[in-house]
């Protein structure tokens, strides 16, 4: 439950701590209360917290239990007895200062703060079997979680060491189970960053080994495409053979109209490969048409890109990144008028705290992280919460909002807009035309005049008056009509 307790009573140290902390409260009458493991276990596991014993609390009315000096003075020693002990918990969380002998209401109590175990240590378990004995905290109460959920906890923990997106699978062939037009993409986007570089002359193979697409291990005999490689550049049905819940959603809601649920949709519907590479790109580009300055291209140099966009960028990097994307659940992103929502499954594997301080990298999908990184998106490890944070203030909209969220298990970052966005983007976009064309092109190679013209807002006919212009200076149609697919031409 969040502090109702007077603050007063206790020491200056327990008060600050106990600020935006949940705190249980448990009577000790009857000796040490056999129930605090339970509740240290689901503090260590979920955000912390606070227990104080000697005090009962009832339909939030406190009544204390008159213990004295010496009854707490023996619930202190019995607690770091115990606390030490691996037949009742597996790791001590707690230093001195922790751990304090009070006063309230003249009576004597014992206040014990638990933070939160840090990833590696998780999860905290009573007995020495984490199966059946392993708590979360959940609404104001202490939940026993299945055996699947632990194991979650154990895979996180060892997370640095095992990244999740590094299983391989020997199985998968470039040419059967890859987007070939999303390589040369990614690749494209590669040599324009590092030009000259020795992998720019690499085969396809040889290039996914340098940038953790295959691994080749002598000593375990381990080979294939990485989970990250499939995840990013894989066809849908090459991801849903290894990940069947594997699920991606972008929603925009920017209508009023109760019967309008969505005024935009971008999900695994059929008409676009729906990996990684390519979802990451459409809804970026969807989204930044609602920040002040819209991304423009010229050529494939970025223009104008703002602080804004910089930070929308690595939020949606962020959620790709830090997702357990072996959950059941899916990422999601969505825009509504006044604020970005980003959702990804999983927890924090830092506590919020530190989330906010920023300096601290540590991610589920590393080699994910690495990808991006190598064609600009997203920051070096450990700033990109700083990216976000100073992106947002510079437009002076309000901090970015973290948050855990249970059944399922996710994190959600929103993002708050300002009140001129949608005005000045409007305005900007009418002199970008042939940029919102190459762009657009850039996320989608394979995308129809139509298609351009409805995100557009012109006319097919006014959509080709633009793309004739720059076909052979800018632009380029590779196939067919029906079926071909677009190529940006480098400026050399």
């Amino acid at each position: 439950m969040p502090l109702l307790w007077n603050c007063t009573h206790i020491s200056a140290t327990s008060a600050t701590r106990a600020k935006n902390t949940e705190v249980e409260f448990k009577s000790a009458l009857g000796g040490f209360p056999g129930s605090f493991w339970e509740t240290y276990s689901a503090f260590g596991n979920t955000a912390g917290g606070i227990i104080v014993l000697g005090i009962k609390e009832k339909n939030h009315k406190f009544t204390p239990d008159h213990l004295t000096t010496e009854q707490v003075a023996k619930y202190k020693k019995q607690y770091w007895d115990d606390v030490h002990n691996k037949s009742k918990v597996n790791i001590c969380l707690t230093m001195d200062e922790d751990v304090s002998e009070e006063d309230f209401e003249g009576s004597a109590i014992l206040v014990i703060r638990i933070p939160r175990a840090i990833y590696s240590k998780r999860p905290i378990y009573l007995t020495q079997n984490p199966f059946g004995h392993t708590y979360v905290r959940r609404h104001e109460g202490d939940y026993l979680i299945d055996d699947d959920e632990v194991r979650r906890m154990f895979a996180d923990s060892n997370i640095k060491d095992y990244p999740l997106d590094a299983k391989a699978f020997s199985h998968f062939t470039l040419e059967k189970d890859f987007d070939d037009t999303m390589i040369r993409q990614y690749r494209q986007l590669y040599n324009n960053r590092h030009e000259g570089h020795p992998w720019t002359e690499l085969s396809d193979l040889e290039f996914f080994k340098k940038i953790g697409g295959y691994v080749s291990n002598s000593e375990t005999g381990e080979k294939g495409f990485t989970l990250a490689a499939v995840l990013m550049f894989g066809l849908e049905e090459t991801i849903l053979s290894v990940l069947p819940h594997y699920y991606v959603d972008f929603r925009e809601k920017l209508s009023n109209d109760p019967d309008i649920r969505w005024t935009d949709r971008i999900h695994p519907d059929g008409n676009w490969v729906a990996n990684l590479y390519q979802f990451h790109r459409r809804v970026y580009m969807k989204m930044a048409q609602s920040l002040p300055v819209p991304f423009k291209l010229e050529g494939l140099n970025r223009v104008d890109d703002t602080p804004a966009h910089k930070a929308l960028r690595e939020a949606i990097v962020n959620t790709i990144i830090h997702a357990r994307l072996t959950a059941m659940h899916c990422i999601v992103i969505e825009h509504y008028p006044d604020r970005f929502v980003f959702r990804n499954p999983g927890t924090l594997l830092v506590s919020v705290e530190q989330y906010y301080e920023g300096g601290t990298s540590i991610c589920r999908n590393s080699i994910l992280q690495k990808m991006l990184e190598f064609i600009g998106e997203g920051e070096r490890a450990g700033s990109g919460v700083d990216t976000i944070k100073k992106g947002w203030a510079s437009n002076k909209w309000p901090k970015p909002v973290i948050r855990e969220l249970y059944d399922p298990e996710q994190v959600e970052l929103t993002l708050y807009l300002g009140s001129t966005t949608t005005k000045t983007t409007t305005t900007t976009i009418k002199t970008t035309t042939k940029e919102q064309i190459l762009h657009l092109i850039e996320a989608n190679p394979s995308i129809s005049i139509s298609e351009i013209a409805e995100k557009i807002g012109l006319s097919k006919d006014g959509i080709y008056y633009h793309i004739k212009q720059m076909l052979g200076k800018k632009l380029n149609h590779i196939g067919p009509t029906n079926g071909g697919h677009w190529e940006i031409l480098r400026e050399l």
